[in-house]
C-alpha cells in the first residue's frame, strides 16, 4: 500500500501541470477554473503531509525503542561495542520481502526524460560512501550507549539538526533563515551543556574519563549522522534523479549492506565474538531475553533508518532530523521510567533549549509551506487567465 501511495504521489506531481493547462484551455470563467485547478494540488499536498507525519511518528517510535533496548543490552550485562554497532545496521533483511515485492511488480520511477541512469561505478561509490558513514556513526554511538545514560545521549543527539543544516548549506544549498539559525544555536548549546556537565549521573562503573569519551563520541556520531542525511539528499538530487519508494529502498538496503560488511569485519577482527557465549550466559534477564533484546533492537534501528531516508526523499535532509529533535523531550522521560535516570537542572535546561530549537525550526517549515502554497495558487490563476 505504501508503494502505491508513493507512486500515485509521484505521478500526480508529474502530470499536474498538464491537467491544469487542459482545464484552463476548456474554461471560460475565471473563478471556477481557479478552484478546480488548485484542488488536485491541495489534495496531493494533504496526502503527502499525512505520509510525512506517518514516517515521522513511526521513525520516532523506532528511534526511541531502539535507544532504550540498546541501553538495556549494556545495562543487563552486554559489554561488546561491536555488537552494539551491528545491532544498528544488520536489521535490513526485515525489509527484503517488501523490497522484492517492489522489484517484482516493476514499480517504475518518475524522472526527467533527459536524465541518464547513473553508472554502476557511480552507484558503487555512492553506496560505499554512505555505508561507511553509517558504520562509523553506529560504532561511535555504541560507545555513547555504553558510557552514557539514555537521557543524556538523546539530548546530545538532538544537535544533529544543527550539523545537518551546516552540511546541507554546502551540499544542498540549504537556506539558513533567522528561525533556522536560532534553532541551530539552541540545539548546539543544549548538547554542549550536557557534554560539559561531567558531574551528571552515569551508569555504574563509568569513570569521568569514560563519561567524557562517551559524550564526545556521541557528539561526533551526531555530526556524522547529519553529514549522512545531507549526503543522501545530494544523492537523490544529483545522482539518482528519480522519485519512487524503490529508490528509497535501494539506498536503505545497499548502504546497510555495506555498513554490515564493514562492521562485521571489525567485529571479527576485534575478537569480541569469542565472548558472546559467556555474555549470553551471564545476561541478567536470561538467554532468551538476550536474544530477543538483540533481535528487536536491530529491527527497531532499521525502522528508524528507513523512515529517516524516506523523509529525506519526501522533503529534505534537514526535515528528516525532526525525528531526532522530536524525540528529545520524550526519550529522556521514557529513560526515567525504564532505567530510573534522574532529571536534574542541567538536563531540564537542555531539554527546554532543545524543544525551543525544534519549535523554531517547525515554524520555519510552516512559513515555507505557506509561501509554497501561495506561489502554486498564483501560478494556477495566471495560467487560467492567459488561456481565457
Amino acid at each position: 500500500m505504501l508503494s502505491t501511495q508513493l507512486s500515485s504521489m509521484a505521478e500526480a506531481q508529474h502530470t499536474q501541470p498538464h491537467i491544469m493547462e487542459s482545464k484552463a484551455a476548456n474554461s471560460s470563467t475565471g473563478p471556477a477554473s481557479e478552484t478546480s485547478d488548485f484542488r488536485p494540488h491541495h489534495q496531493s499536498n494533504i496526502i503527502r503531509w499525512l505520509r510525512i507525519a506517518l514516517y515521522t511518528i513511526v521513525g520516532f517510535s523506532g528511534s526511541a525503542t531502539a535507544s532504550l533496548l540498546t541501553r538495556l543490552y549494556y545495562e543487563k550485562g552486554g559489554t561488546s561495542k561491536w555488537v552494539g554497532t551491528l545491532l544498528q545496521v544488520v536489521g535490513f533483511p526485515v525489509l527484503l520481502p517488501y523490497y522484492l515485492v517492489l522489484r517484482r511488480k516493476g514499480v517504475d520511477t518518475t524522472a526527467p526524460v533527459e536524465a541518464r541512469p547513473p553508472s554502476l561505478l557511480s552507484l558503487v561509490c555512492v553506496y560505499v560512501y554512505l555505508g561507511l558513514l553509517v558504520s562509523g556513526n553506529a560504532y561511535l554511538f555504541s560507545v555513547g550507549f555504553e558510557y552514557l545514560p539514555v537521557s543524556v545521549l538523546s539530548l546530545i543527539s538532538g544537535s544533529q539538526l544543527a550539523f545537518n543544516a551546516f552540511f546541507s548549506y554546502f551540499l544542498n544549498s540549504q537556506k539558513l533563515t533567522p528561525f533556522i539559525i536560532n534553532s541551530l544555536f539552541l540545539l548546539t548549546v543544549s548538547s554542549v551543556t550536557l557534554v560539559a556537565n561531567s558531574d551528571s549521573e552515569r551508569p555504574p562503573g563509568v569513570s569521568d574519563g569514560k563519561y567524557v569519551l562517551g559524550a564526545v563520541c556521541s557528539l561526533i556520531a551526531t555530526a556524522m549522522g547529519g553529514l549522512s542525511l545531507a549526503s543522501q539528499q545530494m544523492v537523490f538530487r544529483k545522482v539518482l534523479k528519480r522519485q519512487s519508494v524503490k529508490v528509497v529502498m535501494d539506498v536503505v538496503i545497499y548502504q546497510s549492506l555495506v555498513a554490515s560488511i564493514v562492521t562485521s569485519i571489525g567485529f571479527l577482527a576485534s575478537g569480541e565474538w569469542k565472548g558472546l557465549k559467556r555474555e549470553m550466559e551471564g545476561y541478567a534477564l536470561g538467554k532468551s531475553s538476550y536474544v530477543n533484546t538483540l533481535v528487536w533492537t536491530a529491527v527497531s534501528w532499521q525502522v528508524c533508518i528507513f523512515c529517516g531516508v524516506a523523509l529525506v526523499f519526501e522533503l529534505s535532509a534537514l526535515f528528516a532530523n525532526v525525528i531526532g529533535a522530536f524525540g528529545v523531550p520524550v526519550t529522556p522521560i521514557a529513560a526515567m521510567i525504564v532505567f530510573h535516570d534522574k532529571m536534574n537542572g542541567v538536563k531540564g535546561i537542555s531539554m527546554v533549549l532543545a524543544l525551543w530549537g525544534f519549535l523554531s525550526y517547525v515554524y520555519q517549515q510552516y512559513l515555507d509551506e505557506r509561501i509554497s502554497n501561495g506561489d502554486t495558487k498564483k501560478q494556477s490563476v495566471s495560467v487560467s487567465e492567459s488561456e481565457v
